[in-house]
């Protein structure tokens, strides 16, 4: 197929849809998406599909694609894969609220996958895995979200939605796509205090977004691919990777998990492997619009997470 210039494909997109302009093009669709984003981040703008009133709902579920937040003085929380589960909190989550309280932080960002969707997944079950239920699952959530906004209520709280968010309405849109646009249908009704999104951009050169590039260098690539600072989640990694040119030096970080690694939601389907995992988050500090080597919080021990050479008691 010959190469589409970025003004067809644009056109086509908003002509057709994702889905059929990717057959057009000889694309797959997550080809299409991921230029889609590339080209929206670009041009500042978005590319959005024809609106099909509703007959079509996959495009009436819809979360902005970015976000910009200026932040030229201040400290900010970023942690994420909480993957929160009933009747368990763990201590990442006990050492996020913990710093959210003692540093009152002006952001916190949420980089995904709070919720886990253990029975909406689009694997199958493994044996006779007793999944909770959407519900529970959701309820937790809503606490262990409550839990962070009493921490540092004047903060301004950012929800970078994952993929395990996006089975929620993912599931509704399949099975049930008359209820769009019907409140509390959608992931976002249910944590109104939190604003969703794709990506956070601050200060014009700091991205937050749950993920982008993958395997054990994901951090380095990220900043090398995106020019910009840039901090995600997905893979649990839990750590920072500085990248240095004649621009001078930028972060590429992993906010780890809020989860503990060896919990129930991941015990079945990683067969119980060794994980190269860390539960933990981010802070990030901005000095005069500046972003400052960001800080590492490492859960050591159950009620135990280390910062700056201390181990502090949650």
């Amino acid at each position: 197929m010959p190469k589409v210039s970025d003004a067809d494909f644009i056109q086509l997109v908003e002509t057709h849809g994702p889905t059929k302009a990717a057959g057009k093009m000889g694309l797959n669709v997550r080809g299409v998406f991921e230029r889609r984003a590339r080209l929206e981040a670009k041009l500042g703008r978005q590319i959005k599909a024809p609106d099909y009133q509703g007959v079509n709902t996959r495009h009436a579920i819809h979360h902005p694609n970015w976000l910009t937040l200026d932040l030229p003085n201040g400290i900010a929380l970023a942690g994420g894969d909480a993957h929160y589960w009933p009747n368990r909190i763990s201590t990442a989550h006990r050492a996020f609220c913990h710093f959210a309280k003692e540093l009152q932080p002006k952001a916190i960002f949420d980089t995904g996958d709070s919720v886990d969707g253990a029975q909406i997944s689009r694997h199958a079950p493994i044996g006779w895995e007793n999944r909770p239920t959407v519900e529970a699952e959701l309820e937790a959530t809503k606490e262990r979200k409550l839990e962070v906004e009493r921490a540092a209520p004047n903060a301004k709280r950012y929800w970078c939605l994952g993929n395990h968010d996006s089975r929620f309405e993912t599931r509704l849109a399949t099975v049930a796509p008359e209820y769009a646009r019907i409140h509390g249908f959608h992931l976002k009704d249910h944590m109104p205090y939190w604003r969703p999104c794709w990506a956070v951009l601050v200060n014009d050169d700091v991205v937050i977004k749950h993920r982008l590039k993958g395997g054990v260098h994901a951090t380095h690539n990220n900043t090398l691919s995106s020019g910009k600072s840039i901090f995600t989640g997905h893979l649990h990694s839990l750590k920072v990777t500085p990248y240095s040119d004649y621009n001078g030096t930028r972060f590429g970080g992993d906010c780890g998990t809020l989860a503990d690694p060896y919990g129930p939601q991941f015990e079945d389907y990683t067969e119980q492997s060794p994980l190269n995992w860390r539960s933990g988050f981010l802070v990030l500090t901005f000095h005069k619009g500046k972003l400052l080597w960001p800080e590492v919080v490492h859960v050591i021990g159950e009620g135990e997470v280390e910062f700056r050479g201390k181990v502090i008691r949650v």
